[in-house]
Protein backbone atom coordinates (compact mmCIF):
# COMPACT_ATOMS: atom_id res chain seq x y z
CA UNK A 1 0.00 0.00 0.00
CA UNK A 2 1.30 3.56 -0.69
CA UNK A 3 1.25 5.81 2.23
CA UNK A 4 2.71 9.57 2.78
CA UNK A 5 4.74 11.27 5.37
CA UNK A 6 5.25 14.32 5.57
CA UNK A 7 7.96 16.71 7.78
CA UNK A 8 8.36 20.61 8.34
CA UNK A 9 11.28 22.35 9.19
CA UNK A 10 11.54 26.30 9.93
CA UNK A 11 13.77 29.34 9.00
CA UNK A 12 16.16 30.68 11.58
CA UNK A 13 13.66 33.94 11.96
CA UNK A 14 11.00 31.06 13.17
CA UNK A 15 10.65 32.91 16.70
CA UNK A 16 11.28 29.23 18.50
CA UNK A 17 14.29 28.88 16.49
CA UNK A 18 15.26 32.08 17.44
CA UNK A 19 15.40 31.40 21.15
CA UNK A 20 16.96 28.14 20.00
CA UNK A 21 20.01 30.08 18.39
CA UNK A 22 19.90 32.61 21.83
CA UNK A 23 20.36 29.38 24.22
CA UNK A 24 23.23 28.01 22.40
CA UNK A 25 24.95 30.89 21.64
CA UNK A 26 25.23 31.34 25.35
CA UNK A 27 26.38 27.99 25.96
CA UNK A 28 28.74 28.39 23.07
CA UNK A 29 30.12 31.79 24.97
CA UNK A 30 30.53 30.31 28.33
CA UNK A 31 31.81 26.91 27.15
CA UNK A 32 34.73 28.84 25.03
CA UNK A 33 35.91 30.00 28.19
CA UNK A 34 35.01 27.08 30.69
CA UNK A 35 35.15 23.71 28.98
CA UNK A 36 33.88 22.05 32.39
CA UNK A 37 30.72 24.40 32.74
CA UNK A 38 27.44 23.11 33.79
CA UNK A 39 24.79 24.81 31.73
CA UNK A 40 21.10 24.79 30.80
CA UNK A 41 19.76 28.30 29.36
CA UNK A 42 16.12 28.94 28.43
CA UNK A 43 15.08 31.48 26.45
CA UNK A 44 11.46 32.77 26.37
CA UNK A 45 10.80 36.09 23.36
CA UNK A 46 7.67 37.93 22.96
CA UNK A 47 6.67 41.17 21.42
CA UNK A 48 9.26 43.71 22.35
CA UNK A 49 11.36 41.64 25.26
CA UNK A 50 13.98 38.41 25.49
CA UNK A 51 13.69 36.91 28.53
CA UNK A 52 16.69 34.62 29.56
CA UNK A 53 16.39 31.73 32.24
CA UNK A 54 18.14 28.93 33.61
CA UNK A 55 21.07 27.23 35.42
CA UNK A 56 24.70 28.32 35.13
CA UNK A 57 27.81 27.03 37.05
CA UNK A 58 30.57 28.80 35.57
CA UNK A 59 33.89 30.86 36.17
CA UNK A 60 33.54 32.31 32.41
CA UNK A 61 32.21 35.62 32.55
CA UNK A 62 29.88 36.37 29.46
CA UNK A 63 27.85 39.16 28.83
CA UNK A 64 24.35 37.90 27.80
CA UNK A 65 22.67 40.92 26.82
CA UNK A 66 25.51 41.47 24.18
CA UNK A 67 24.81 38.24 22.99
CA UNK A 68 21.18 38.21 22.54
CA UNK A 69 21.16 41.14 20.64
CA UNK A 70 23.94 39.94 18.34
CA UNK A 71 22.30 36.47 17.56
CA UNK A 72 19.02 38.69 16.75
CA UNK A 73 20.84 41.02 14.77
CA UNK A 74 22.47 38.06 12.74
CA UNK A 75 19.23 36.56 12.03
CA UNK A 76 17.59 39.55 10.26
CA UNK A 77 15.57 41.18 12.74
CA UNK A 78 17.27 44.51 12.71
CA UNK A 79 13.81 46.59 12.75
CA UNK A 80 10.51 47.09 14.77
CA UNK A 81 8.16 46.23 11.75
CA UNK A 82 9.99 42.92 11.28
CA UNK A 83 9.06 41.64 14.38
CA UNK A 84 11.34 42.33 15.73
CA UNK A 85 14.52 44.43 16.94
CA UNK A 86 17.93 43.31 18.64
CA UNK A 87 18.77 46.86 19.16
CA UNK A 88 16.44 48.23 20.72
CA UNK A 89 14.63 44.58 22.60
CA UNK A 90 14.39 44.36 26.32
CA UNK A 91 16.78 41.82 27.64
CA UNK A 92 16.24 40.25 31.19
CA UNK A 93 17.70 37.90 32.60
CA UNK A 94 17.39 35.52 35.19
CA UNK A 95 20.27 32.62 35.60
CA UNK A 96 21.54 30.98 38.76
CA UNK A 97 23.33 28.16 39.88
CA UNK A 98 23.13 24.55 39.16
CA UNK A 99 21.43 22.54 42.09
CA UNK A 100 23.94 21.07 44.10
CA UNK A 101 21.64 17.98 44.76
CA UNK A 102 22.03 17.54 40.60
CA UNK A 103 25.88 18.55 40.59
CA UNK A 104 26.19 15.64 42.96
CA UNK A 105 25.29 12.55 40.76
CA UNK A 106 26.90 14.67 37.45
CA UNK A 107 30.40 14.92 38.86
CA UNK A 108 30.54 11.68 40.12
CA UNK A 109 28.57 8.44 38.78
CA UNK A 110 27.03 6.56 41.26
CA UNK A 111 29.30 3.47 40.03
CA UNK A 112 32.18 4.93 41.72
CA UNK A 113 32.51 4.35 45.76
CA UNK A 114 32.87 7.15 48.15
CA UNK A 115 37.16 8.13 47.72
CA UNK A 116 37.02 6.38 44.59
CA UNK A 117 38.37 7.88 41.49
CA UNK A 118 38.98 7.43 37.80
CA UNK A 119 41.89 8.61 35.49
CA UNK A 120 39.80 10.59 33.73
CA UNK A 121 37.35 13.11 35.67
CA UNK A 122 35.11 12.55 32.08
CA UNK A 123 34.94 8.87 32.91
CA UNK A 124 33.08 9.70 36.50
CA UNK A 125 30.15 11.59 34.99
CA UNK A 126 26.84 10.25 35.57
CA UNK A 127 24.14 11.53 33.48
CA UNK A 128 22.49 14.60 34.02
CA UNK A 129 19.16 13.66 33.58
CA UNK A 130 16.92 10.56 33.61
CA UNK A 131 15.01 9.94 30.17
CA UNK A 132 15.28 8.33 26.70
CA UNK A 133 16.98 9.03 23.72
CA UNK A 134 16.60 8.08 20.07
CA UNK A 135 19.06 7.99 17.17
CA UNK A 136 17.74 6.88 13.62
CA UNK A 137 18.99 6.09 10.18
CA UNK A 138 17.87 5.29 6.63
CA UNK A 139 19.40 4.73 3.02
CA UNK A 140 16.65 6.72 1.62
CA UNK A 141 18.61 9.63 1.04
CA UNK A 142 22.71 10.53 0.90
CA UNK A 143 22.34 12.04 4.25
CA UNK A 144 20.89 8.73 5.85
CA UNK A 145 17.86 10.59 6.83
CA UNK A 146 14.10 10.72 5.64
CA UNK A 147 13.62 12.69 2.45
CA UNK A 148 10.66 14.75 3.49
CA UNK A 149 13.03 16.20 6.33
CA UNK A 150 15.90 16.65 4.66
CA UNK A 151 13.91 18.72 1.66
CA UNK A 152 12.65 20.99 4.29
CA UNK A 153 15.56 21.61 5.78
CA UNK A 154 16.80 22.29 2.20
CA UNK A 155 14.26 24.73 1.57
CA UNK A 156 14.14 26.78 4.70
CA UNK A 157 18.14 26.91 4.32
CA UNK A 158 17.43 28.08 0.40
CA UNK A 159 14.49 30.56 2.28
CA UNK A 160 16.95 32.60 4.62
CA UNK A 161 20.03 32.19 1.42
CA UNK A 162 17.55 34.53 -0.86
CA UNK A 163 16.64 36.80 1.69
CA UNK A 164 19.77 37.54 3.10
CA UNK A 165 21.84 38.05 -0.92
CA UNK A 166 18.91 39.89 -2.07
CA UNK A 167 17.76 37.58 -4.40
CA UNK A 168 14.42 37.97 -3.18
CA UNK A 169 14.57 41.84 -1.69
CA UNK A 170 10.57 41.38 -0.20
CA UNK A 171 11.16 38.55 2.22
CA UNK A 172 11.88 39.17 6.08
CA UNK A 173 13.14 36.46 8.73
CA UNK A 174 10.07 34.47 9.85
CA UNK A 175 9.02 31.28 7.77
CA UNK A 176 8.15 27.42 7.68
CA UNK A 177 8.28 25.31 4.96
CA UNK A 178 6.99 21.81 4.77
CA UNK A 179 7.17 18.77 3.06
CA UNK A 180 5.17 15.63 2.03
CA UNK A 181 6.95 12.48 0.13
CA UNK A 182 4.90 9.42 -1.39
CA UNK A 183 5.87 6.12 -1.35
CA UNK A 184 5.40 2.57 -3.05
CA UNK A 185 4.66 -0.42 -1.94
CA UNK A 186 8.40 -1.48 -1.03
CA UNK A 187 8.52 1.70 1.58
CA UNK A 188 10.68 3.58 -1.50
CA UNK A 189 9.99 7.44 -1.85
CA UNK A 190 8.84 8.09 -5.38
CA UNK A 191 7.57 11.93 -5.14
CA UNK A 192 7.29 14.68 -3.83
CA UNK A 193 3.41 15.11 -2.97
CA UNK A 194 3.29 18.55 -1.42
CA UNK A 195 5.35 21.25 -0.82
CA UNK A 196 4.16 24.21 1.37
CA UNK A 197 6.08 27.14 1.88
CA UNK A 198 5.09 30.03 4.39
CA UNK A 199 7.12 33.07 4.76
CA UNK A 200 7.06 36.38 6.11
CA UNK A 201 7.02 39.61 3.41
CA UNK A 202 7.06 43.19 2.99
CA UNK A 203 3.41 44.58 2.94
CA UNK A 204 3.11 45.83 -0.37
CA UNK A 205 4.17 42.04 -2.00
CA UNK A 206 1.38 40.08 -3.48
CA UNK A 207 0.95 36.68 -2.77
CA UNK A 208 1.14 36.08 -6.56
CA UNK A 209 4.31 38.00 -6.51
CA UNK A 210 5.54 36.15 -3.51
CA UNK A 211 4.81 32.62 -5.36
CA UNK A 212 6.44 33.39 -8.78
CA UNK A 213 9.86 34.12 -6.66
CA UNK A 214 9.79 31.23 -4.76
CA UNK A 215 9.25 28.74 -7.63
CA UNK A 216 12.15 30.44 -9.68
CA UNK A 217 14.52 30.59 -6.37
CA UNK A 218 13.36 28.18 -3.67
CA UNK A 219 11.43 25.48 -4.67
CA UNK A 220 13.13 24.66 -8.82
CA UNK A 221 16.71 24.98 -7.22
CA UNK A 222 15.71 22.29 -4.25
CA UNK A 223 12.96 20.11 -5.25
CA UNK A 224 14.62 17.51 -7.39
CA UNK A 225 13.04 16.69 -10.75
CA UNK A 226 12.92 13.52 -10.60
CA UNK A 227 10.81 13.71 -7.52
CA UNK A 228 8.44 16.03 -9.21
CA UNK A 229 5.14 15.60 -11.72
CA UNK A 230 2.34 17.16 -12.84
CA UNK A 231 -0.08 16.74 -9.86
CA UNK A 232 3.02 17.76 -7.22
CA UNK A 233 1.29 20.48 -5.36
CA UNK A 234 2.53 23.78 -4.26
CA UNK A 235 1.29 26.31 -1.88
CA UNK A 236 2.83 29.46 -0.41
CA UNK A 237 1.33 31.77 2.30
CA UNK A 238 -1.93 29.49 2.45
CA UNK A 239 -3.69 32.42 4.40
CA UNK A 240 -2.82 34.63 1.89
CA UNK A 241 -0.93 37.44 3.68
CA UNK A 242 2.18 37.13 5.84
CA UNK A 243 3.64 40.76 7.06
CA UNK A 244 3.45 40.29 10.81
CA UNK A 245 5.97 38.06 11.94
CA UNK A 246 8.87 36.70 14.57
CA UNK A 247 8.16 37.51 18.29
CA UNK A 248 5.14 39.77 17.83
CA UNK A 249 3.54 37.59 15.79
CA UNK A 250 4.13 34.33 18.04
CA UNK A 251 6.09 33.89 21.43
CA UNK A 252 9.16 31.96 20.59
CA UNK A 253 10.54 29.43 23.30
CA UNK A 254 13.78 27.10 23.87
CA UNK A 255 13.08 23.60 23.11
CA UNK A 256 9.73 23.55 21.15
CA UNK A 257 10.93 22.50 17.27
CA UNK A 258 12.48 19.13 18.92
CA UNK A 259 10.97 16.81 15.83
CA UNK A 260 12.35 19.50 13.36
CA UNK A 261 15.68 19.51 15.15
CA UNK A 262 15.73 15.39 14.68
CA UNK A 263 13.77 13.06 12.09
CA UNK A 264 11.26 14.97 11.00
CA UNK A 265 8.59 12.78 13.28
CA UNK A 266 10.26 9.29 11.49
CA UNK A 267 10.85 7.85 14.94
CA UNK A 268 9.48 8.66 18.54
CA UNK A 269 11.33 11.33 20.53
CA UNK A 270 12.26 11.21 24.17
CA UNK A 271 11.28 14.74 24.77
CA UNK A 272 14.06 16.36 25.81
CA UNK A 273 15.11 19.27 23.96
CA UNK A 274 18.64 20.50 23.02
CA UNK A 275 19.75 23.74 22.77
CA UNK A 276 20.99 25.91 25.97
CA UNK A 277 21.94 22.39 27.53
CA UNK A 278 25.90 21.18 28.28
CA UNK A 279 26.96 18.01 26.78
CA UNK A 280 26.73 16.30 30.49
CA UNK A 281 22.91 16.47 29.59
CA UNK A 282 22.21 13.02 27.76
CA UNK A 283 18.95 14.70 26.44
CA UNK A 284 21.76 16.42 23.94
CA UNK A 285 25.03 14.13 23.96
CA UNK A 286 22.77 10.56 24.06
CA UNK A 287 20.98 12.05 21.04
CA UNK A 288 24.17 12.44 19.45
CA UNK A 289 25.45 9.23 20.34
CA UNK A 290 22.38 7.32 19.13
CA UNK A 291 22.60 9.11 16.03
CA UNK A 292 26.27 8.10 15.47
CA UNK A 293 24.85 4.26 16.07
CA UNK A 294 22.24 4.58 13.93
CA UNK A 295 24.51 6.40 10.89
CA UNK A 296 27.01 3.70 10.90
CA UNK A 297 25.11 0.70 10.80
CA UNK A 298 23.21 1.89 8.12
CA UNK A 299 26.26 2.83 6.49
CA UNK A 300 28.07 -0.37 6.78
CA UNK A 301 25.33 -2.02 5.34
CA UNK A 302 23.95 -3.90 8.41
CA UNK A 303 20.57 -2.11 7.91
CA UNK A 304 18.36 -0.75 5.58
CA UNK A 305 16.70 1.43 8.28
CA UNK A 306 17.48 1.51 12.05
CA UNK A 307 16.69 2.93 15.56
CA UNK A 308 17.75 3.00 18.57
CA UNK A 309 16.70 3.70 22.17
CA UNK A 310 18.63 4.42 25.39
CA UNK A 311 17.41 5.55 28.60
CA UNK A 312 19.25 6.65 31.60
CA UNK A 313 18.65 7.35 35.23
CA UNK A 314 20.13 10.63 36.85
CA UNK A 315 23.58 10.46 38.13
CA UNK A 316 24.43 6.95 36.87
CA UNK A 317 26.54 6.29 33.69
CA UNK A 318 25.81 3.13 32.07
CA UNK A 319 22.29 3.51 30.37
CA UNK A 320 19.56 1.57 32.59
CA UNK A 321 18.60 -0.35 28.70
CA UNK A 322 19.09 -0.33 25.45
CA UNK A 323 16.57 -1.22 22.42
CA UNK A 324 16.75 -1.45 18.46
CA UNK A 325 14.79 -1.69 15.33
CA UNK A 326 15.65 -2.90 12.47
CA UNK A 327 12.10 -2.68 10.62
CA UNK A 328 12.45 -5.81 8.92
CA UNK A 329 15.62 -4.60 7.30
CA UNK A 330 18.63 -6.47 9.02
CA UNK A 331 21.35 -7.97 6.57
CA UNK A 332 22.92 -9.79 10.02
CA UNK A 333 21.40 -11.33 13.14
CA UNK A 334 20.15 -9.32 15.09
CA UNK A 335 20.84 -10.39 18.30
CA UNK A 336 24.60 -10.76 16.95
CA UNK A 337 23.91 -7.10 16.01
CA UNK A 338 22.82 -5.84 19.30
CA UNK A 339 25.90 -7.76 21.44
CA UNK A 340 28.46 -6.02 18.70
CA UNK A 341 27.15 -2.23 19.56
CA UNK A 342 27.29 -2.57 23.06
CA UNK A 343 30.81 -4.13 22.17
CA UNK A 344 31.45 -1.36 20.06
CA UNK A 345 29.66 1.49 21.53
CA UNK A 346 30.50 3.07 24.81
CA UNK A 347 26.77 4.72 25.82
CA UNK A 348 28.27 6.69 29.41
CA UNK A 349 27.84 9.85 28.86
CA UNK A 350 32.38 10.66 29.33
CA UNK A 351 32.28 8.31 26.58
CA UNK A 352 30.26 9.72 24.36
CA UNK A 353 31.75 13.66 25.31
CA UNK A 354 35.17 12.32 24.68
CA UNK A 355 34.11 9.87 21.51
CA UNK A 356 32.49 13.42 19.67
CA UNK A 357 34.79 15.75 21.63
CA UNK A 358 31.74 17.64 22.65
CA UNK A 359 33.57 19.83 25.11
CA UNK A 360 33.80 22.75 22.49
CA UNK A 361 32.03 25.75 21.10
CA UNK A 362 29.92 24.39 18.19
CA UNK A 363 26.30 24.61 19.47
CA UNK A 364 24.73 27.51 17.99
CA UNK A 365 25.08 26.45 14.30
CA UNK A 366 23.08 23.04 15.55
CA UNK A 367 19.85 25.32 16.51
CA UNK A 368 19.06 25.53 12.90
CA UNK A 369 18.47 23.24 10.04
CA UNK A 370 18.48 19.94 12.37
CA UNK A 371 21.10 18.47 14.22
CA UNK A 372 21.01 15.38 12.25
CA UNK A 373 22.08 15.14 8.27
CA UNK A 374 24.40 17.75 8.12
CA UNK A 375 27.47 17.82 6.21
CA UNK A 376 29.57 19.61 8.58
CA UNK A 377 33.44 18.57 10.44
CA UNK A 378 32.11 19.84 13.88
CA UNK A 379 28.83 17.71 13.63
CA UNK A 380 31.67 14.95 14.83
CA UNK A 381 28.04 12.60 15.39
CA UNK A 382 27.46 12.26 11.55
CA UNK A 383 30.95 10.26 10.95
CA UNK A 384 31.05 7.11 9.82
CA UNK A 385 34.06 5.98 11.51
CA UNK A 386 32.43 2.78 12.61
CA UNK A 387 31.68 1.06 9.36
CA UNK A 388 34.92 -0.66 9.00
CA UNK A 389 34.87 -2.34 12.52
CA UNK A 390 31.10 -3.24 12.58
CA UNK A 391 31.53 -4.74 8.78
CA UNK A 392 34.29 -6.75 9.75
CA UNK A 393 32.45 -7.55 13.37
CA UNK A 394 30.54 -9.62 10.48
CA UNK A 395 33.02 -10.75 8.56
CA UNK A 396 32.03 -8.52 5.75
Amino acid sequence: MKRFFTSESVTEGHPDKMADQISDAILDAIIAQDSKARVAVETLLTTGVAIVAGEVTTKAYVDVQDIVRKTVLDIGYTRAKYGFDGETCAVLSSIHSQSPDIALGVNKAAEFKQGERAADELEELGAGDQGMMFGYATNETEELMPLSIVLAHKLAMRLAEVRKNKTIPFLRPDGKTQVTIEYDENDKPIRVDTVLISTQHEPEVTIPEVKEALMKYVIDPIIPAELRDDEMKILVNPTGRFVMGGPSADTGLTGRKIIVDTYGGAIPHGGGAFSGKDPTKVDRSAHYFARYVAKNIVAAGLADKFMIEVAYAIGVAKPLSVMINTYGTAKVDEEKLMRVIMQLFDFRPGAIIKKLNLLRPIYKKTATYGHFGRNDPDFTWERTDMVNELRSAFNM
